[in-house]
């Protein structure tokens, strides 16, 4: 069994800070794209920030030169660092990681539960 468990959502005023993680535990073979999306009230959900293997990188025009997403490999973690917040970030905010489970060999993407992040002062 795979799970994702995220941490690091919360309140934060106008131009603060939060760092979002998302570590993958179970029986995993290898991991591949990891990413995150959010959703705000009344919206789809958005990608926000997706990181290869290799750790390359792409971020939404929104977030670009705010937002930095990172990977520890040796965790099996992705991060989400989000600098300047603003109210338009208050989203429910997910990690989405592909990878193969060790029980199925299968390629497939996982979702977190998700983690409220709400920017309000």
């Amino acid at each position: 069994q795979v799970q994702l468990v995220e941490s690091g959502g919360g309140l934060v005023q106008p131009g603060g800070s939060l760092r979002l993680s998302c570590a993958a535990s179970g029986s995993i073979l290898s991991i591949y794209d990891m990413r995150w999306y959010r959703q705000a009230p009344g919206k789809q959900r958005e990608l926000v920030a997706a990181i290869t293997r290799g750790g390359s990188t792409r971020h939404a025009d929104s977030v670009k030169g705010r937002f930095t997403i990172s990977r520890d490999n040796s965790k099996n973690t992705v991060y989400l660092q989000m600098n300047s917040l603003k109210t338009e970030d208050t989203a429910v905010y997910y990690c989405n990681v592909g990878l193969q489970s060790l029980a199925t060999l299968k390629m497939k993407d996982y979702w977190g539960q998700g983690n409220q992040v709400t920017v309000s002062s």
